[in-house]
């Protein structure tokens, strides 16, 4: 591989928080060449069947921009619909960020993350979880410094990364040429206490053992490890 890192080693990983002004939480991740902006916003409303329950929720939407690969992608509001890969993605990202936030804590509100991806290079959901729990974590202290809610919502941190098996070798954080290449590819969240929430995997080519996917969540543990704690000097700068 024509990388100057070791095959369990992160690509280089930036967040910037506090990225869009008008959101009351927001970051800018970059992992090797993949960027993703994620915003927060808060709504004092909830769905239909939250609705009197006292209960708040975390709902998310994800995007690649039109230039964010080689070829231009087609916006989903000139195609009427979203695609459904983005549709099974921003599930996920929802899915996951919902795992670490007590609802009623949150009370009678709802937070939406939205995540767009400005340029693809592989891992662009694994970033959008990563940083879209910076931009929660932004918005939940903004609730409080508000007075909106007597606690902090949030229950622990959560990031995730992808893993795989590329020639034969446990790859971590697979930027796309590695993705392309790999006989497996997995992606895994996992929460700051060490708990799983989500695990994604495929074999692309030929089965895997129950032994490599051991050594494939240990590896993704390592990386997760490194990815909660940026987050952690992210906030608190």
């Amino acid at each position: 591989m024509a990388k100057k890192r070791k095959w369990d080693q992160l690509r280089p990983v930036k967040i910037t928080r506090g990225f869009m002004k008008n959101a009351e939480g927001s970051a800018l991740i970059e992992m090797g060449e993949t960027k993703v902006i994620c915003t927060a916003t808060v709504e004092e409303s909830v769905p239909p069947f939250l609705r009197d329950t006292g209960t708040g929720w975390v709902t998310t939407e994800y995007s690649m921009l039109p230039r964010s690969t080689q070829e231009r992608i087609r916006r989903d509001s000139v195609r009427g619909k979203i695609g459904g890969r983005s549709h099974e993605i921003q599930r996920i990202i929802g899915r996951v960020l919902r795992a670490v936030i007590d609802f009623e804590k949150l009370g009678e509100r709802s937070i939406t993350i939205d995540c767009d991806v400005m340029q693809a290079d592989g891992g662009t959901r694994t970033a959008s979880i990563t940083g879209g729990f910076v931009a929660l974590s932004e918005a939940c202290s903004y609730l409080v410094k508000q007075g909106l809610v007597e606690e902090n919502p949030l229950t622990d941190y959560i990031a995730a990364v992808s893993v795989g098996i590329v020639n034969d070798k446990l790859v971590l954080d697979l930027d796309y040429e590695l993705d392309a290449a790999a006989e497996v590819d997995m992606n895994i969240a996992m929460t700051g206490s060490g708990l799983l929430v989500e695990v994604q995997g495929t074999a692309e080519e030929k089965p895997f053992s129950k032994n490599k996917l051991t050594e494939m969540v240990k590896l993704a543990e390592k990386g997760i490890k490194q990815l909660i704690k940026k987050q952690k000097e992210t906030l608190s700068k």
